[in-house]
């Protein structure tokens, strides 16, 4: 019973994370950059909790005021200077591999490679503890990740209606144009990457303290960031829950080849996503909740004609 819903939990919550960086993505806004937001969401709670003994709810808050600063820091002088397309793809790859590097350097402090384990606070005969936000059963992370899942769609389908939603869609298109219409550039870009960031650190933050460890190459990095971009890529970047659908496919794919080949074949799994994203760009660029979805519209159509007819 346990795995399952660790499956689960997994799914909603890379889902979530997913669903942050579609925000961007879809957008014509790619970063490599959000492994950053979520090591940096990730390790503040910890290291805060274990050293200074703040309460994770307070080391959040913390965590997504550095994460607004950092995504301000990157984003308004490029798109300030409009800085796109693949050199912004490459500052905030660089970004990403910074935050991990310097997590690695600090390793008094951070652990370093080895990683780091929150202090524990549930004691013998107590399964909650709320001020350390550390519960024993997985039915409460799962309720949790689940809420945190619902709100992230949620914005999604806020963003996707909204004014601000046409405006980037016209800047990926034609920024000069969108400019000369009165569409300030800098502002709406800066914003959308604002709350995809901020979203990313929450995703970090609900992380860590599932799994109770945090390390340099699993919550930050090039490899997360790049993991990111193949699972909204697999899942379908255009579709509320193509994100979640990719969290699934990477999920289980990593989990089977885990199951199959075990550590026999390491970045095993690294190298089939590579080349499963390359084959998804050429072959299925709406993803695969994408193409079930075009697939389904036309035979509906199909039908539809037959019966006319």
């Amino acid at each position: 019973m346990n795995y399952p819903l660790h499956l689960a939990i997994l799914v909603l919550l890379w889902g979530y994370i997913y669903t942050s960086w579609s925000l961007m993505g879809r957008l014509g806004m790619v970063s490599f950059g959000h492994g950053a937001f979520m090591g940096i969401g990730a390790y503040a709670v910890v290291m805060l909790w274990n050293h200074f003994g703040l309460s994770p709810w307070i080391g959040a808050l913390v965590a997504l005021a550095a994460t607004a600063v950092v995504a301000v820091l990157i984003g308004y002088p490029c798109f300030r200077f409009r800085i796109v397309g693949h050199y912004f793809a490459l500052v905030t790859l660089a970004l990403s591999e910074v935050v991990r590097l310097l997590i690695t350097a600090l390793r008094d402090q951070t652990g370093g490679s080895l990683g780091a384990t929150p202090k524990g606070a549930l004691t013998e005969g107590t399964t909650v503890a709320i001020g350390a936000m550390q519960f024993e059963s997985k039915l409460v992370w799962l309720g949790i990740v689940a809420a945190a899942w619902l709100a992230g769609l949620w914005v999604w389908r806020a963003v996707d209606r909204s004014m601000g939603r046409l405006a980037l869609q016209a800047i990926s298109e034609e920024e000069e144009a969108a400019a000369s219409i009165g569409i300030h550039v800098t502002k709406a870009k800066l914003r959308i990457t604002i709350v995809s960031a901020l979203m990313t650190c929450v995703g970090g933050i609900l992380y860590a303290q599932y799994q109770l460890y945090v390390n340099p190459d699993t919550v930050s990095g090039i490899a997360i960031s790049l993991q990111m971009v193949f699972g909204v890529i697999a899942g379908g970047m255009f579709v509320m829950l193509g994100p979640t659908v990719g969290a699934a496919f990477t999920l289980l794919l990593a989990e089977g080849l885990r199951l199959a080949f075990g550590n026999r074949y390491p970045a095993l799994d690294i190298t089939i996503y590579g080349a499963m994203l390359v084959l998804f760009i050429i072959h299925m660029p709406n993803g695969i909740l994408g193409a079930a979805l075009e697939r389904f519209r036309r035979r509906r159509e199909r039908s539809l004609l037959k019966a006319a007819a």
